[in-house]
């Protein structure tokens, strides 16, 4: 096997210029920072090669908890954008985040891991506990922020088919650091907090009593809107409908989440945000609903007008197909609704449509003034792998949050909906029951001024020379 300094020596004796060996594919990234030309190159092709944060001030250290750390996981996408920056589309050009990834802790390692190679080429200690990479193998916190991505991996899935992801566990590990060093650092938690509603509660209540700052929740709250949407605060909502697809549980907390980042904004007259009951249907209960008026077709079809995956045909028959398909799996009940109870009265729906949309639109009727109702309505905007740009923006509230310590929208949002994804669950596996959760209804929170979607572009819109 050739060294690199060999193959250096071999590509020199085959009659290769250095500026053609530059631009070889065959050079390694380890040649080319050895030639110390890397940084001039990265700054010329900022999409092709990225490039090295600019030397500075020290940057705050993070840990990162991982369940797996593999091509286009979660701790990919997240993790990843931390260590090699990212293009953001609003002027900024290639960002880096003012932090730096200090250590790694991933509890499965699989023949497709990425990570420890990861953390060996950019100085990452890689740990083999939650405490270690907390206190970077001292006996004290010593990290000034947390990113906790328990998303993939093997775990098992419950009869409910709710995969048992060890975020909570993950946190609790967490927080137990915290309490031992009388110290707390802002965490963030990729996704819903917990498959159960209950220990998704405990983990916000025990957060709050060690003062420890914690954000959670995906993307899509966060990420573009075709066409751009932000109803004002307090406005009159009488109905809205999300159309999303994928998992039960995967995609139905994105739908859900969906929901809820823009219901929360209505006026609700004193009442608090919770939820009261939540109830699935499945099959033909589904479009019967919507003929019984417990949903509305118009704001169906609207919601699907902003879809970007759209299929022909009729909406029954397209799921059907879906489900005689190779595709369908035992983990996607399809066609599926969440009819949702609010304690002030309104009442909120997700439809997951498989084989007629791929994507997350929603779509309302909101009173524009006294007397007069508009349809407004949007697409979640998900650009796709492998550079899914989603989550771009995501790591932009990440990086504000873990600079300020508060996040741009309360946790209690993330446990309410995670609240809800449970309950409907648990509606869909005792036989489409209504499920009541006062434990759910007297959540309450302010929304945020600014719901902190990304309103710059999604890619480079200069135009054309000449």
């Amino acid at each position: 096997m050739r060294t690199d300094r060999g193959r250096r020596e071999f590509l020199k004796t085959a009659g290769f210029t250095p500026a053609l060996i530059a631009g070889s594919s065959i050079l390694g990234a380890s040649d080319r920072d050895e030639r110390g030309d890397a940084a001039s190159d990265s700054a010329r092709y900022p999409y092709a090669l990225g490039g090295a944060a600019p030397a500075g001030r020290p940057k705050r250290k993070l840990a990162a908890l991982c369940t797996v750390y593999h091509y286009l996981s979660h701790a990919y996408h997240i993790v990843g954008r931390f260590i090699d920056g990212f293009v953001v589309h609003d002027g900024r050009g290639l960002h880096h985040p003012d932090f730096e990834i200090a250590s790694l802790f991933i509890e499965q390692i699989h023949d497709d891991d990425l990570g420890r190679a990861k953390a060996k080429r950019h100085g990452v200690r890689l740990c083999p506990t939650i405490a270690d990479a907390l206190t970077l193998g001292t006996d004290k916190l010593a990290v000034d922020g947390v990113l906790l991505i328990g998303e993939h991996g093997d775990y098992p899935i419950n009869e409910k088919l709710q995969k048992l992801y060890p975020r909570g566990r993950f946190l609790f590990e967490t927080l137990d650091v915290f309490q031992r060093s009388h110290k707390s650092v802002p965490v963030f938690i990729d996704k819903h907090l917990s498959y159960n509603r209950f220990e998704g509660m405990k983990m916000v209540a025990r957060s709050h009593t060690l003062k420890a700052p914690l954000m959670a929740g995906s993307s899509l709250p966060v990420t573009y809107r075709k066409p751009s949407l932000e109803v004002p605060l307090g406005k009159k909502w009488k109905e809205a409908l999300v159309a999303s697809r994928g998992e039960i549980e995967l995609f139905g907390f994105h739908a859900l989440e969906s929901l809820q980042c823009m219901v929360e904004r209505r006026e609700r007259n004193g009442k608090p945000q919770g939820v009261i009951a939540a109830t699935c249907l499945e099959g033909d209960a589904v479009w019967k609903a919507g003929d019984a008026g417990k949903w509305s077709w118009e704001l169906l079809d609207r919601a699907i007008a902003r879809s970007h995956s759209h299929n022909p045909g009729d909406i029954r028959q397209n799921t059907l197909d879906f489900n005689a398909s190779a595709k369908h799996t035992r983990l996607t009940p399809n066609p599926l609704a969440f009819l949702v109870e609010y304690a002030d009265g309104f009442r909120g729906t997700v439809l997951i449509v498989n084989g007629h949309v791929d994507d997350t639109t929603i779509a309302a009727r909101v009173e524009n003034r006294p007397g007069v109702d508009s349809i407004v309505s949007t697409l979640f905007y998900l650009p796709a792998p492998p550079g899914a740009d989603f989550f771009s923006p995501l790591v932009l509230r990440i990086e504000d949050f873990l600079a300020t310590g508060k996040s741009p929208y309360p946790v209690e949002r993330t446990m309410l909906t995670g609240g809800i994804l449970d309950a409907a669950i648990q509606s869909r596996f005792e036989g489409y029951k209504r499920i009541e959760t006062p434990e759910l209804a007297a959540i309450d929170y302010p929304p945020p001024a600014d719901s902190g979607y990304f309103r710059g572009p999604v890619a480079d819109e200069r135009p054309n020379e000449g």
